[in-house]
């Protein structure tokens, strides 16, 4: 019978991994990569999500990436925007194509697509990008014009689902909240300089496991949006560990990851809207309760900014200009109060760079 691990274990080992526990000091592109990807529905998320696990992190460490085409923005896991390393792209998409066809299948696309031969949408698609960086409005009006009676918007996502594409660096970099225009598309393999790798799913596994695990296949499965993962993770068995969380739930991880002592102290930490931390498994109770997740998840894709006290997600936060606004789930206890306050304004600090009277408010 494989160990047993308790959820604090489970909790703690995750927190390490993710380096929540204390703030690394490894460079910011080694961390996106470790991470394997960095949810950026919003522009400037990815840059809180990188502060809060990075000693003295700056803004400008993010962007230099970015414009130096190190890191790209794109649609890949679960078929959202992600920020990833070029290299890691070139096999992290291939690879989580099917996600990407699946949601192509969607009645939001179909409606328009009805009818249409796709080769022939992304032949259209490829003339008009010709090696060039457009914007996604100027390609939507093309395509409308290419194929008369259809929006072109949604024919402009439905290409950018099967090729592979990528944001300018302005739409990720740091300034845009709350922002999606204006961007602008190009090629994946023109802008990073390479061809796209064959897939590569065992080490999308082991890389998940690095960072997330252990985990279960529905916690793989969660986390990619790849469907059918059973199998791969029984064949990769001989070569992984294999333990039981407390209800029983087979997990697996790499055999040379530590586990984290479930007892250890950890401190206060902010986390971005949309962090992995909270979409990286389908049982999410390692790091929040049913009842703050539908808090946090309150419907309609968002997943709100959160706040850690001994590793679990105690509440939320939000910025409204250069007020900061906690908003705890239950009381907080004097010590862990001064120490939410004490990691509050480093955080706002950084968030709100220009802002003169910066303020903070418990809700």
């Amino acid at each position: 019978m494989e160990p047993q691990l308790s959820n604090r274990t489970l909790n703690r080992t995750l927190l390490q991994r993710q380096f929540l526990d204390v703030r690394t000091s490894r460079p910011a592109l080694e961390v996106v990569e470790h991470l394997v990807a960095l949810q950026g529905q919003e522009p400037n998320w990815p840059y809180l999500g990188l502060w809060t696990r990075l000693a003295d992190f700056k803004h400008n460490e993010l962007t230099a990436l970015l414009d130096d085409r190190r890191v790209v923005r794109s649609a890949v896991l679960r078929s959202t925007q992600h920020l990833t390393s070029g290299d890691d792209y070139r096999w992290l998409r291939p690879v989580l194509q099917p996600v990407l066809d699946r949601t192509s299948r969607a009645r939001y696309f179909t409606e328009q697509t009805a009818g249409l031969d796709l080769d022939e949408l992304v032949t259209a698609g490829r003339e008009l990008m010709a090696g060039q960086t457009v914007p996604r409005r100027e390609l939507a009006s093309s395509l409308a014009e290419r194929f008369p009676g259809r929006d072109g918007r949604v024919l402009a996502g439905a290409f950018e689902l099967r090729v592979p594409m990528v944001h300018a660096p302005a739409t990720g970099a740091w300034g845009g909240w709350g922002t999606r225009n204006g961007i602008s598309v190009t090629a994946a393999e023109q802008w990073i300089g390479r061809p796209m790798e064959a897939p590569q799913a065992e080490r999308l596994v082991r890389r998940y496991l690095a960072a997330f695990g252990p985990a279960g296949v529905k916690d793989i499965q969660a986390w990619s949006g790849l469907t059918r993962m059973r199998a791969l993770l029984d064949e990769l068995r001989p070569q992984l560990r294999a333990f039981r969380d407390e209800q029983g739930t087979e997990l697996f991880d790499l055999p040379d990851m530590p586990l984290a002592d479930p007892d250890g102290p950890l401190p206060v930490r902010f986390l971005p809207a949309f962090d992995n931390l909270l979409l990286g498994h389908a049982d999410r109770t390692r790091v929040i309760s049913e009842e703050g997740r539908k808090q946090v998840m309150p419907g309609q894709a968002m997943v709100r900014p959160t706040f850690l006290v001994d590793g679990f997600v105690h509440g939320t936060w939000s910025l409204k200009g250069s007020t900061l606004l906690i908003t705890p789930f239950r009381p907080l206890s004097k010590g862990d109060s001064s120490a939410v306050l004490e990691e509050a304004e480093p955080l706002l600090a950084f968030a709100a760079p220009e802002a003169t009277d910066r303020s903070i408010v418990f809700g």
